[in-house]
């Protein structure tokens, strides 16, 4: 079968299960004949639930059907259909490893146990009929595929004793650690007014509160993880969780500064590390004038303060 015809099967395949025209074009047909390692000498009935990185994906079309997608279209692809393959139930995120967070270079994607038995009986005697159930019981399955992925969600407790869930994997665990243990011990009375999460919607913004401390947060910008405001001081404490993104170095000191410009609130600048292992890897980056805190000794802050903190301890 030549390329094209077989591209033009996948589109109708697609169009079959109701996915809309974006979802059903040229781009998201290579990417169900990738994932289901599908070359054009092929059979439907032979197809596989091949698990693929993004760029692996782009680089199997290449091979097999001659699209060169550039590296700068691999957003498009994620977003733009892979993203909906996963809510429509016909593709799995991470099948290999559920808790592995949401922007890791090693997310990767597999055709769900529904989707390749539809995939293999497309073209069938029985094909017609498959179609039809499969399609009065997609809900449900969507459904199910929801839950599992709720039920992975990480509970965190706010300060005010509040509830929010983070997605799972990732520097949300170490988030989850500043949120309940640096917090209570570091900024008592203070109130989160933002938390980070690159896998949802942010979980917490309260931009009404900010915007009474002169801030005005551009949500394309580069935030920090966490911003808690401490009344009783006027402090605005910017928290960076270090985990996978390093610390407030130079750079991100400067940025943040100039994001945070027009506070009236005085501005605190704090790395957050799981442990005091992970963060000797940064410790040459770390900025003067910054606070750093390490989740296994949570007890105790580390300044990198110079001569404001020199004098005995009482």
């Amino acid at each position: 079968m030549s390329i094209e015809s077989r591209i033009a099967e996948a589109r109708a395949f697609l169009a079959a299960l109701n996915f809309d025209a974006e979802r059903s074009n040229e781009r998201s047909a290579l990417v169900l004949l990738a994932l289901a390692s599908l070359t054009p000498d092929r059979s439907w009935a032979s197809a596989e639930a091949q698990i693929l990185r993004t760029v692996e994906l782009m680089s199997w079309i290449r091979e097999h059907y001659g699209r060169d997608y550039k590296p700068n279209t691999r957003e498009t692809i994620r977003r733009r259909t892979l993203h909906q393959f996963v809510d429509a139930g016909f593709a799995a995120l991470n099948p290999d490893d559920s808790t592995r967070p949401v922007n890791s270079p090693r997310n990767c994607y597999q055709l769900t146990g529904p989707a390749r038995v539809m995939v293999r009986e497309y073209g069938s005697y029985g094909w017609g009929a498959s179609l039809a159930e499969y399609l009065v019981t997609l809900p449900g399955l969507v459904a199910q595929y929801e839950r599992a992925r709720e039920i992975e969600l990480v509970p965190v407790t706010l300060p005010d004793g509040s509830a929010v869930e983070l997605t799972p994997g990732g520097q949300n665990l170490l988030i989850k650690e500043i949120v309940e243990g640096f917090c209570p011990r570091w900024t008592p009375g203070g109130r989160v007014l933002y938390i980070g999460d690159a896998g949802r919607d942010d979980p917490v913004l309260d931009a009404a509160a900010l915007g009474a401390l002169g801030v005005v947060l551009n949500k394309h910008g580069k935030l920090p993880d966490l911003i808690v405001h401490v009344p009783d001081r006027n402090w605005l404490v910017l928290i960076e969780a270090a985990s996978s993104h390093g610390p407030v170095d130079a750079k991100r000191f400067g940025e943040l500064r100039t994001i945070f410009a027009e506070s009236t609130a005085g501005l605190v600048y704090v790395s957050c590390f799981p442990s005091r292992a992970e963060m000797r890897k940064h410790l040459t980056d770390i900025a003067w004038e910054t606070e750093v805190w390490c989740a296994d000794n949570a007890t105790h802050l580390i300044h990198f303060n110079g001569a404001r903190f020199l004098g005995p301890y009482e």
